[in-house]
């Protein structure tokens, strides 16, 4: 099939819709997922009518796309739906082509019959850009003269561009060229005016960024640049807006965290050289933000008369509704983590997991439906099957209160059961208590699972974010061995038979702990951080300032990059370590893992490297997932004599 094709995918073909990246216009639902009988690497844009889980999908674009965006070496969401004059505008990122595309649809009046299209193609598919060596970003613009806005990074170099819609193939017109990272690209309705938010090489967005508003002309030209400073916000303070969006021509809503926690602030763009704060939702322990590591992260959409906001409080998420600047509607719900919101008019979807059901999609026209029926808890008849998580708090680093998640064995099958520990990656990440086949797999064996939010984590407020600072390789290892030490303490577990296990970042904790400890008696890691150096002198862009925080500036702090790399203390290790990395990882390389296993099969018998020639960082293959479970069950048999 033709890339200038629509097409409509029979239910039967497409058997287990992944809902991956979300979208909501008028009443219909988008998201990607693969194309069914294609090569590897092919996707297509979907859709079907909003809150129709029966219906059909239909296949937006076409078989030969890879739909995917790069920006800033993560990416996020690879295209945008806008709806202009009653149409809906389709904008998406090839890597294929290596360009952006563009199709307009309309919706059905009327849906018919099942076989047919609730979209109708109102043009065909067209190539926006040339062939370009870029990484796009999808938070586009569309002007009322049909000039289309964006972000692009070209050559390590941020820009704002423009394209004409009504041209194919053509060159980008760069608007602006920042200094810095830039990101959030938003409009006001009759898009004159632009918001984004940037932030230095040195810094992570969400450790300090700045807010910028700006003034553009029908030619698409920028008249005034202005940057928004507030003596009680960010002018004496650090601080990181999160998710700058537009409400109406002059009213403005984003999350910052002056406060220490990421808090909703409303401003009146009327003047841009006057901004003035409308109003500020000021709450403890309530996260209206989390770490940006993609674009696109959704916790806020809608209008002034309809504005809905997603927030963490503590360990549970609830969902506000805000009609002209009040909070009429406060919900409770039942998801431990989300990965996926949005709304359109009152209509809104969200994807989360709880216990005993993961990616729940969970559609709702707050129009036709009262919110009592939203909050409605998801039962599960399987729930009693899974080991849920248990909020633990202990006593960390410089005796500061620090989170876990405790998971208890679902069989008794120890006299005391072994104890697993798991550092999260990031590191500014977290464990949010949702459904993780790992752990389940664990403690359906009767293990105890142990998820660590050492200090550093995310969702805690930034004094618990950064306590990390300076401390990456200290702290959190500290935290790891307080817990088993607590957890012995109050003898819920083997103190002879405990591992520890860590992906990525996660795994230079694992690693340090296992080193630097008696309490650890194996670890088990997934594409580690071994050699810090290595990671400052390789990472990508996005990253390349994350250890001017996390250890300290690469020329004052040489020494202590060697101290904290796990490489540098591998030979005096005789505890067994159980590796396992991808060829195809283009964050960490293989060849890192690949120097140590010499020496860990010296030191040890039962130590072990197993490479993934089609993996990369983050094991996507069911085959592999299920390979490295039974080869860490017979290592952990083998190693803690059970």
């Amino acid at each position: 099939m033709s890339d200038t094709e629509n097409c409509k995918i029979k239910s039967s073909v497409i058997k287990n819709i992944s809902f991956k990246e979300i979208s909501v216009i008028k009443n219909i639902i988008f998201w990607i997922d693969i194309v069914p009988d294609t090569e590897n690497n092919k996707n297509a844009i979907f859709a079907r009518p909003f809150n129709n889980t029966n219906a059909i999908p239909q296949q937006l674009t076409g078989d030969n796309f890879y739909i995917k965006s790069n920006f800033h070496g993560y990416g996020g969401k690879p295209y945008q739906c806008i709806e202009v004059h009653n149409q809906i505008y389709l904008i998406w990122i090839d890597q294929l082509s290596k360009a952006l595309w563009f199709q307009i649809f309309k919706v059905q009046e009327m849906f018919p019959t099942i076989d047919d299209e609730y979209l109708v193609s109102e043009t065909k598919p067209r190539q926006l850009t040339q062939a370009i060596e870029t990484n796009f970003d999808s938070s586009f613009v569309i002007s009322e003269n049909k000039l289309l806005f964006g972000l692009c990074e070209i050559k390590n170099t941020d820009y704002l561009f423009s394209l004409d819609l009504k041209k194919t193939r053509q060159e980008i017109r760069k608007i602006k060229r920042f200094d810095n990272f830039v990101g959030n690209l938003s409009s006001n309705c009759s898009a004159n005016l632009f918001s984004w938010i940037e932030w230095n090489d040195l810094d992570m967005p969400w450790e300090q960024n700045s807010l910028f508003f700006a003034i553009i002309n029908n030619d698409g030209e920028l008249q005034k640049i202005k940057e928004f400073c507030n003596k009680i916000i960010n002018v004496e303070k650090k601080v990181s807006f999160f998710q700058p969006f537009w409400i109406s021509d002059s009213l403005f809503v984003c999350s910052e965290d002056s406060t220490g926690w990421w808090n909703l602030c409303f401003l009146d763009i009327t003047d841009i050289e006057n901004i003035v704060i409308k109003k500020r939702i000021i709450k403890s322990f309530t996260e209206y933000g989390t770490p940006q590591w993609v674009s696109g992260i959704s916790l806020l959409s809608g209008t002034i008369k309809n504005l809905f906001c997603l927030a963490k409080q503590k360990n549970s998420w609830i969902l506000e509704q805000y009609q002209n600047l009040s909070c009429v509607e406060a919900i409770q719900l039942p998801f431990s983590s989300i990965s996926d919101f949005g709304v359109f008019d009152q209509k809104l979807f969200i994807r989360g997991s709880t216990i005993g059901y993961s990616d729940y999609l969970f559609e709702n026209d707050f129009a036709d439906n009262s919110p009592a029926n939203f909050s409605t808890e998801i039962h599960v008849e399987t729930v009693n099957y899974f080991s849920k998580p248990e909020s633990f708090w202990f006593k960390g680093f410089n005796n500061q209160s620090t989170h876990s998640f405790i998971y208890k064995p679902l069989i008794e099958k120890f006299i005391k059961p072994p104890l697993i520990v798991k550092a999260h990656s990031g590191p500014t990440d977290c464990f949010d208590g949702s459904l993780n086949s790992e752990v389940q797999y664990w403690t359906s064996r009767g293990f105890t699972f142990a998820e660590v939010n050492y200090g550093g984590s995310s969702g805690f407020g930034r004094e618990y974010r950064e306590r990390l600072n300076y401390n990456w390789g200290i702290i959190d290892s500290y935290d790891c061995k307080a817990l088993v030490r607590e957890l012995i303490r109050l003898n819920l577990v083997d103190n002879t038979k405990v591992a520890i296990l860590g992906n990525s970042a996660g795994g230079l904790t694992a690693i340090n702990s296992l080193c630097e400890s008696q309490l650890f008696k194996v670890a088990i890691c997934k594409y580690p951080v071994l050699d810090l150096n290595d990671m400052y002198n390789n990472t990508h862009r996005f990253e390349k300032g994350y250890l001017n925080s996390l250890v300290g500036e690469y020329s004052k702090f040489r020494n202590e990059y060697n101290l904290r790399s796990p490489i540098s203390k591998i030979n005096k290790l005789k505890k067994p370590i159980l590796l396992f990395h991808g060829k195809k990882d283009f964050v960490i390389s293989y060849k890192q893992t690949l120097k140590i296993r010499e020496q860990l099969v010296k030191n040890n018998k039962y130590s072990d490297v197993i490479i993934f020639d089609d993996e990369g960082h983050g094991f996507k293959k069911t085959y592999t997932k299920k390979t490295v479970l039974c080869k860490s069950k017979e290592f952990l048999e083998n190693t803690l004599n059970i």
